[in-house]
């Protein structure tokens, strides 16, 4: 194209000296003339307007001309901020977003099986990235510091005692109660001769076999009749002072200092620091082991919840209208946050990148972009040039004669 617009021009130069030359001999000539003097000003005035643009025209550093290499940064940064206001608006993409309908198009693929199966598949691949790069020693500390912070710090009394309080007001402990009272009654049926024995093992000697067999036999009586009026009456005295004892020890967890150092004694032997580790290591190495079973079968159990789960999302999204307008406007949300957050940062992309690249290779890279179309302006200018100079010419003769 370089080729044929300086081809254009050669040919008109070479006609203006024919008819230059000419003219007195052949007046028509002075038309062609005129038009070939008019091509060749356009030719040349484009030529050097295309090539100012790009570089000093034949190496001559004259003002305002080699634009894009020397204003190259400007040109970046202008970019930069064009792409920001235009693009990066949180208006602009909050608008593009509603007219998307995204949760109706991401639930219509969700609900595929292929859909699902992609994201399943995509998510196996983070999570097994995800634990091959996680150092186990360091989840291990991280996971034993958060058991310490919200489990094993905290004081165990009043918590403790509150969720004991109302489990005893609302009388769910009577269950219990009862489970322990039926457990000791059959096992006083059961076992008769265990009485029998613990009163003679504790009886002088001297006190004759038959009183041994008689107080044992009353004891069990007794024992059993107790145990009875016990299952049987729901305000029993045993119950009443039970339930008295357990509320005491419900409200001394959480106003009685005593009670709640030992509540924090019995929790610190019971969780002491090997304990603890010990319990992280296995937690963690438990977790790690199921997500990478997981990950790795896409026939385990976990893998086909996980499926089902995404595509009966899928299908709510479709279906449900409220749910469907909650993610949008949680997408529309989270996209609002990261364009007002970071459109800065991802102009300044544009900016940094264009400043990094080289004057001279930036500017052919744009003139190769461009393409033809700079030829053709240098074309057109050519040609209108010819037209515009015999209209002149044409009219001044017709004029001045």
């Amino acid at each position: 194209m370089k080729m044929l617009a300086t081809g254009l021009l050669i040919l008109l130069a070479v006609i203006f000296l024919f008819s230059f030359a000419l003219q007195d001999r052949y007046p028509w000539l002075e038309y062609v003339r005129a038009a070939a003097e008019g091509g060749m000003v356009g030719a040349l005035a484009d030529w050097f307007a295309v090539t100012a643009l790009f570089k000093h025209p034949m190496g001559v550093k004259i003002p305002h001309t080699a634009i894009i290499p020397e204003k190259k940064d400007q040109i970046g940064a202008s970019l930069g901020q064009f792409v920001e206001q235009n693009f990066l608006a949180e208006d602009i993409i909050r608008a593009k977003l509603d007219s998307m309908h995204v949760a109706a198009k991401a639930g219509a693929w969700l609900a595929r099986p292929e859909g699902a199966e992609r994201v399943a598949t995509e998510g196996a691949a983070a999570i097994r990235g995800a634990l091959r790069v996680l150092d186990d020693d360091a989840v291990r500390d991280v996971l034993e510091s958060m058991f310490r912070r919200h489990v094993v710090d905290p004081q165990w009394g009043p918590p403790a005692g509150k969720m004991a309080q109302r489990i005893f007001e609302e009388g769910h402990h009577h269950q219990l109660v009862n489970l322990i009272v039926d457990s000791l009654a059959d096992w006083v049926l059961a076992n008769p001769e265990v009485i029998g024995r613990l009163v003679t093992e504790r009886s002088p000697s001297w006190v004759p076999a038959f009183v041994d067999d008689l107080v044992g036999d009353r004891v069990q009586i007794q024992a059993e009749r107790f145990l009875i009026d016990v299952q049987e009456n729901p305000n029993h005295q045993l119950r009443v002072a039970l339930d008295n004892y357990l509320t005491g020890v419900a409200r001394d967890l959480q106003e009685d200092p005593k009670t709640m150092a030992k509540a924090d004694a019995v929790k610190e032997q019971v969780l002491d620091d090997p304990r603890v580790r010990e319990l992280m290591t296995s937690t963690w190495t438990t977790i790690k082991n199921a997500l990478m079973t997981a990950a790795d079968d896409p026939d385990s159990e976990l893998t086909r919840n996980f499926k089902s789960a995404l595509q009966d999302f899928g299908t709510r999204l479709i279906n449900e209208p409220e749910l469907a307008a909650k993610v949008n406007g949680y997408v529309a949300d989270a996209a609002g946050y990261l364009v007002r957050t970071y459109s800065n940062d991802i102009a300044a992309v544009i900016t940094e990148t264009v400043e990094n690249w080289d004057a001279q290779e930036t500017s052919e890279k744009i003139e190769l972009q461009v393409g033809k179309d700079l030829q053709f302006i240098r074309i057109n200018g050519t040609v209108v040039g010819s037209l515009a100079g015999l209209a002149i010419f044409t009219i001044a003769t017709a004029v001045f004669g």
